[in-house]
């Protein structure tokens, strides 16, 4: 296999991390790009020494924290807070919280793509998980057709001090539940049970209010292409409880920082 079939394996779950890691598609989708036009210009910046998706993030770790690309608006995300209020946000906690809790690295692989030993990799890790405890409880909206996964996730999301505001197994009721009371934060299946969109719903309701939102699918790589307007939070089926403890925290974290840079400048 050639080094950049091997590398293409990797990008759909790269966009993913870039994405999380960033707040936005398209902070995330620009830095996997200067990844890859660094890799093409020098292919000997990838390290052979280590497998190709550690050294791939290894690479995407270096670009991140030596190009300023996240205070730079692209498009129609400009006016996104989140986008807006990236560079206020110390990443590296976050990246190796993402890396261990998003990617699921092993400690000593994730050490391996921040250039750390494992000891200050775990400080990262739970000095992130300090600050993402912080979050103040919200209302969460579930829009998932699966009667046993919406059960774990209203679980979990419990378990975390949120309270559910409902459950919603089709377009129609989410847009309702929505109408209802205003949620904090959307979970959200992309196929549901009547063969309506998440997507679509989400759409929708957003062109109401902002609210973060993260997708859950069983089929992420359709999502991950940089192709389109796709997601910035995406999880996939199944999930560990962790991975969506994670992601939650991370999407409240910026909604957080974003509304209190707003407050301070109003």
């Amino acid at each position: 296999m050639s080094t950049s079939q091997a590398v293409a394996q990797h990008l759909p779950y790269l966009r993913r991390y870039a994405r999380a890691l960033s707040g936005s598609q398209a902070s995330g989708d620009a830095y996997v790009g200067a990844t890859l036009e660094a890799l093409v210009q020098d292919p000997k910046v990838l390290d052979t020494a280590l497998s190709t998706r550690i050294a791939l993030y290894r690479l995407f770790t270096k670009i991140w924290n030596s190009v300023a690309l996240n205070g730079k608006s692209s498009g129609g995300s400009s006016s996104q807070p989140v986008e807006r209020h990236l560079s206020q946000i110390p990443p590296k906690p976050r990246q190796a919280f993402l890396l261990v809790a998003l990617e699921g690295l092993s400690e000593d692989d994730a050490a391996k793509v921040l250039d750390l030993d494992a000891p200050a990799l775990r400080e990262l890790v739970e000095e992130s998980g300090r600050e993402l405890a912080a979050e103040i409880a919200t209302d969460v909206l579930i829009i998932e057709d699966e009667t046993f996964i919406a059960l774990d996730l209203e679980g979990l999301v419990e378990s975390l001090g949120h309270r559910v505001l409902g459950v919603a197994r089709t377009h129609a009721e989410a847009v309702a539940l929505a109408k209802t009371k205003r949620p904090g934060i959307i979970l959200a299946d992309i196929q549901l049970a009547d063969g309506s969109s998440g997507l679509d719903a989400v759409n929708e309701m957003l062109r109401s209010f902002e609210v973060p939102v993260i997708f859950i699918t069983a089929y992420p790589e359709r999502f991950l292409t940089g192709e389109r307007p796709e997601p910035a939070f995406l999880i996939a089926k199944p999930f560990q409880p962790s991975t969506v403890s994670a992601v939650l925290s991370q999407a409240l974290f910026f909604e957080r920082n974003a509304r209190r840079r707003e407050r301070r400048a109003s």
